[in-house]
């Protein structure tokens, strides 16, 4: 290039001979940028406590997780223990001093695990006979029948009650107060119905199925083996003999015998016998106040009010509470319910 096109710098009117040229700038300012560089990758572990940083961050997130987590499982478990509390202890919130009339139901199949057991039924019994203010006791029952052990059982603890607490028990049926529920009715001071509700069926049964004929048209062999004579006994798949026969006869017989023993000491002479009293019939509750099986025409209220003088009513009844329904539904129900399927003796009734 010719010198001549060059331009004097020291023509150019803002030109500061002290201050330094742009090449002395980078020149002066590269080095300490590659310093800086080469300080900030000398750091020993950066890294890894970068890392390090990130790993305490997640950490702490997880933590502040697990404590909601475990707060609203606390939260839960303190509001179903309240609620179970609640439940159990409904029945004695109520002032217990006042007068009133004690009611306890019996309602639905009477059956070991069911709202109408012997369990259930003989708490809320000795809670409301050993309450002082309560006056009388009421059966308020709705039940078609069941198991006549635990029917036996509440019968003996409503006689044992009465005798202890001097107070008397009367029993209010509803809709159905048949077999075994009739067994409990019958240890009452006194029963009272409506003129149509079903009353009675005095008497024991045992149900069951026989497949031994279809599977010989099916040719299906039953291969059961036992150790000892009569361990197959009711086998549906396995045909019955006349001993057998005889024998379960003979133990229905017994239990009926129970039953209407039961029935001639609740009732007394207040009882009309007939041939069909005992046969396991059913009547009406008009017709089971002629046969003498029944007292009077009577709902809750009247009772109380005209009966027992103290229209007050306290429930007692002893119910399944919360934490009982939500471990059947949780899986003790599957257990139970596989041992009653496995069951091949049928229920006396």
């Amino acid at each position: 290039m010719n010198d001549s096109n060059r331009t004097d710098p020291s023509e150019n009117p803002d030109f500061d001979p002290n201050r330094p040229s742009a090449q002395q700038t980078r020149a002066q300012t590269a080095p300490e940028n590659v310093a800086t560089s080469k300080s900030l990758s000398a750091e020993p572990g950066w890294e890894r406590a970068t890392l390090e940083k990130l790993a305490f961050a997640s950490l702490n997130e997880q933590k502040a997780t697990r404590r909601w987590k475990t707060f609203v499982r606390l939260s839960w478990l303190a509001f179903f223990v309240f609620l179970v509390w609640f439940v159990m202890h409904r029945s004695t919130a109520t002032s217990v001093s006042a007068p009133h009339t004690a009611v306890v139901e019996i309602k639905g199949e009477i059956a070991d695990g069911a709202d109408a057991s012997a369990e259930f039924v003989n708490a809320a019994l000795r809670a409301a006979f050993e309450d002082e203010g309560a006056q009388a006791v009421v059966l308020l029952i709705n039940s078609p029948g069941g198991s006549p052990v635990q029917a036996g059982m509440m019968n003996d603890e409503i006689v044992r009650l009465k005798a202890k607490h001097k107070k008397p028990v009367y029993a209010v049926v509803g809709e159905t107060c048949a077999s075994a529920a009739y067994y409990v009715a019958a240890s009452a001071d006194r029963i009272f119905v409506d003129k149509a509700s079903i009353v009675g069926s005095i008497g024991v049964l045992m149900d069951g199925f026989g497949f031994t004929g279809l599977m010989d048209k099916l040719g299906v062999e039953r291969r059961l083996m036992t150790a000892g004579e009569n361990k197959g006994f009711l086998d549906p798949f396995s045909p019955q003999t006349d001993k057998q026969r005889v024998y379960a006869q003979a133990m229905l017989d017994q239990i009926h015998q129970q039953f209407i023993t039961v029935v001639k000491n609740g009732r007394g002479q207040r009882l009309k016998e007939t041939p069909e009293m005992f046969s396991g019939l059913f009547w009406t509750g008009q017709q089971a106040i002629e046969l003498g099986l029944a007292d009077q025409l009577g709902s809750l209220d009247y009772v109380a009010r005209e009966i027992v003088k103290t229209e007050e009513i306290i429930d007692y009844t002893r119910r399944e509470n919360v934490a009982e329904r939500l471990a059947k539904k949780f899986g003790a129900a599957i257990g139970d319910g596989a041992i009653r399927t496995l069951k091949t003796v049928p229920a006396i009734r």
